[in-house]
């Protein structure tokens, strides 16, 4: 059963980062169009990122679950030797959908608007900016669990060159899975032409930062092409993922949105298991040579079984009522259209 556990929680991470990235990622588009263009962007992005929009953090709070129930030891050393960072994401979505609520539906339009504007593009790039950083802080063996003052315990195990740069290449992929979402979404040939000029020039900034990952693991000493390319699968994921990227440049100009977002969806599914399968049950590395594994570090085994059978039981409801949700907003967006 501890399987079965393991795979919702990389299901529901993949899932955060893809539904949750967009989400992000459309804060992140709005700062970088242009005035004239800002509102039909925005009308847009709440049109393709509508249906998900209330059900993204679901996501999370099932990471959030499975690590405390089934795994307690690692929750507890995630959370409080990174408790900094992971603060900081949790104000920023805070601050995010607080923003984005009284932005569209405070009763008094004033010069507050552009204030909730503000809060609302920050926290965009703010949140998955420190989600990266978490992410690389539990494989770059900075945890030190004899840290002996406030510093090396709480600001150098996340603080280094290379989570900052997997913090840059997590707010570029959110940003180019933005783009290539409102693709589809745009009934302007005009709009459609400048989202689809965004996510070309996007998978070029993205393919930057990842190079800038590879160099400051390079620098920080940590083993991330041994960890990709030692292994036939993840050899396999990034040839695959590279491919997907090869058609993704002949179906960006042919108005085929549906297969944009398989094959984007694709490609950060394979860029995740890449970079997880290699040193896979270990989850966290930590300073020393220590690792904190998946199967070493499980609950009890009737709690296990209780989790699993939880969670195959809910995702029958859940994910019939989420694709339900897709398409009642997207018929509702037709049905606008229509008229």
């Amino acid at each position: 059963m501890v399987y079965v556990v393991i795979i919702f929680l990389w299901t529901a991470i993949l899932l955060y980062l893809l539904l949750g990235g967009a989400d992000f990622g459309a804060g992140i588009i709005e700062l970088f169009t242009s005035r004239a263009n800002r509102h039909r962007t925005r009308k847009n992005m709440y049109e393709a990122i509508g249906p998900v929009w209330e059900a993204n953090h679901m996501w999370l709070i099932i990471v959030i679950v499975i690590l405390f129930v089934g795994f307690p030891k690692i929750y507890t050393t995630v959370s409080i030797y990174l408790h900094i960072p992971l603060v900081c994401m949790l104000l920023g979505i805070i601050a995010r959908g607080t923003a984005f609520v009284f932005r569209n539906y405070d009763a008094v339009k004033d010069d507050m608007q552009k204030v909730y504007t503000r809060i609302f593009i920050l926290s965009s790039v703010l949140t998955p900016f420190f989600l990266g950083i978490i992410a690389a802080s539990v494989v770059s063996s900075r945890i030190d669990l004899q840290a002996g003052d406030f510093f090396s315990a709480y600001i150098l195990s996340w603080l280094n060159f290379f989570t900052v740069a997997v913090g840059i290449f997590t707010v570029t992929i959110c940003a180019y899975l933005a783009a290539v979402f409102i693709i589809g979404q745009a009934d302007d040939e005009a709009d459609r032409k400048r989202f689809t000029r965004k996510a070309t020039y996007l998978i070029f900034v993205v393919m930057g930062a990842g190079a800038l990952v590879f160099i400051a693991a390079w620098i920080e000493n940590i083993p991330l092409l041994y960890w990709i390319f030692s292994d036939v699968p993840g050899i396999i994921a990034i040839i695959l993922a590279t491919i997907s990227l090869i058609i993704m440049f002949y179906f960006l100009n042919r108005n085929k949105p549906v297969m944009l977002r398989i094959l984007a969806g694709f490609q950060v599914s394979m860029i995740l298991f890449a970079a997880t399968y290699s040193h896979f049950p270990d989850i966290v590395l930590l300073k020393g040579g220590q690792n904190l594994s998946l199967l070493e570090n499980q609950g009890e085994a009737k709690t296990m079984e209780a989790l699993g059978y939880a969670l195959l039981i809910g995702s029958v409801f859940i994910l019939p009522a989420l694709g339900y949700l897709i398409y009642s907003f997207q018929k509702k967006t037709d049905e606008i259209a229509d008229h």
